[in-house]
């Protein structure tokens, strides 16, 4: 059973670190057992968050404020227009992170289709990604993760009708050669996060995703 301990979206965004904190009592409720596997879904005010990874090189150059986190993955981008969704649950067994990831990724490529947008998965990088005009690949659904103590925490954000400018300053999940697009700019018409949210919550509450139903099974 997954509890949805949070969906806010716009007009109501969601402070980063107000959310950081939420995640941390969640993950705390779900480690102690205390709560079931959980999922916040929102959007954030525009900020930018920085993995372990992140190089000095690919920050803002302009002292741009950036909030340094406890994920896996470098720097990205948080704001209106984006679904960010963070899964709090317990994973069948500590070595099951990839197949969590690709989970991840199943589940976003699927919202995608929804809306006619062909999402992809590229070799050797997480996240989904879509074929640009040029023969290069753009981004449209990031996924950073932390595990502690069997739980993940953080989890993957999904480009909907999101401005770009903000990751002009950034080089965003320290890819270089690959640039950043929105399923609204692929689709050619305007998808939210409002949008996209009862498709990723439809995959939560039906044990679509891999991990999630063999939880329910052991359990």
């Amino acid at each position: 059973m997954i509890d949805v301990a949070l969906t806010s979206l716009a007009p109501d965004l969601l402070d980063y670190h107000e959310g950081w904190a939420l995640q941390r009592r969640v993950h705390a409720e779900v480690v102690a057992g205390t709560r079931p596997d959980s999922l916040i879904l929102c959007e954030h005010e525009a900020v930018y968050t920085a993995g372990k990874r992140t190089a000095p090189d690919e920050r803002p150059e302009d002292g741009t404020p950036v909030v340094d986190v406890d994920r896996g993955g470098k720097i990205t981008w948080h704001g209106p227009g984006q679904l960010t969704g963070y899964p709090i649950l317990r994973l069948p067994d500590r070595h099951e992170v990839v197949a969590f990831v690709r989970d991840l990724e199943a589940m976003m490529i699927d919202v995608a289709a929804r809306f006619g947008v062909t999402g992809e998965r590229v070799e050797g990088r997480s996240g989904v990604w879509v074929r640009n005009s040029a023969g290069g690949w753009d981004k449209i659904g990031a996924i950073g993760l932390r595990v502690e103590q069997g739980v993940t925490m953080h989890g993957f954000a999904l480009n909907c009708s999101n401005e770009l400018t903000a990751y002009d300053r950034i080089v965003a999940c320290g890819i270089r050669d690959a640039g950043v697009t929105t399923l609204s700019a692929l689709a050619g018409r305007t998808i939210t996060p409002a949008d996209a949210a009862p498709i990723v919550l439809e995959h939560f509450r039906e044990g679509v995703l891999g991990l999630a139903a063999h939880e329910k099974v052991a359990a």
